[in-house]
């Protein structure tokens, strides 16, 4: 809908061609720092033939599809190396404003299969060292044969509107005077729904109804899927949980406070506010 599909120009896949081994796009990661070629205010992902090319020696390294018919890599080195000439390590979360959206979003999925990879290196089961399966994007221990795939970390947030208001609030970890929605993990054994009349009533002490499926978005920082949603007030009075959050209201539409940058779907919700219920 409103998210541009990573799948326009990419395609998956966890085996590499062996007849494609050309030139390849390397998705490098110094801990939460991408590697990206600045050239002319330009960013670029590295395009290359292989990761010797930078005289770099990875920790481990990682394929996962093709793009526009190239094979894709993420990499792992080690956090004392230093970036070649004219290639900078940047903080992903900045990198939004700087990449195409598809090409953000890739990027997030080689975060994440950078940071499983790094977490899974044991069995989860019985210790022994994994093995990463020929194909799929998986671990398999070859001691119990235990079988771990790149971990997903489904969490719900909601847009709640009352009287043509917003509920916003302000989180403990949230730096600034920004205020966000109301989100949090599932968890088991729950449906979204559950999830989200959950999170809400442990939050901020409401309840709320009509709850409907706004969309969802991968968020690799570091696992997670969002999947947003628009409800409505039902009855209660905010009473903030101390925990997460230290401050929670109702805003109007034309008096918003600091609110999320538009690489979240918390921002598309909030814009879906403005469009639907400024005066």
């Amino acid at each position: 809908m409103f998210r541009e599909s990573i799948y326009k120009r990419y395609i998956p896949a966890a085996t590499p061609d062996e007849e494609n081994n050309g030139f390849a796009y390397w998705f490098i990661f110094n801990q939460d720092k991408m590697l990206v070629k600045t050239t002319n205010n330009k960013i670029k992902i590295p395009y290359l033939i292989s990761l010797e090319d930078l005289n770099f020696s990875p920790v481990r390294t990682q394929y996962f599809g093709t793009l526009q018919g190239h094979p894709c890599y993420s990499a792992e080195v080690a956090p004392q190396t230093n970036a070649p000439e004219e290639m900078i390590f940047r903080n992903l979360r900045s990198l939004y404003d700087d990449l195409d959206e598809d090409i953000f979003l890739l990027a997030g999925k080689a975060f994440q299969i950078v940071n499983w990879d790094k977490t899974h290196q044991f069995c989860g089961k019985c210790g022994a060292p994994t093995e990463t399966m020929e194909n799929e994007m998986a671990k398999i221990c070859p001691e119990c044969g235990f079988i771990s795939f790149t971990r997903i970390s489904p969490a719900v947030i909601t847009a709640i509107i009352k009287d043509g208001k917003i509920l916003l609030a302000k989180h403990l970890r949230t730096p600034g005077n920004m205020y966000g929605l109301i989100a949090g993990f599932l968890e088991a054994g729950e449906t979204l729904k559950e999830a989200v009349e959950r999170e809400i009533m442990e939050e901020v002490s409401l309840k709320v109804k009509n709850i409907e499926y706004f969309g969802s978005q991968p968020w690799p920082f570091p696992n997670s899927l969002m999947a947003g949603f628009t409800a409505e007030y039902e009855s209660g009075e905010i009473n903030v949980d101390g925990n997460e959050l230290i401050d929670a209201a109702w805003f109007d539409a034309n008096e918003l406070p600091d609110i999320p940058s538009k690489m979240s779907i918390s921002r598309e919700l909030i814009d879906w506010y403005i469009e639907n219920y400024s005066s």
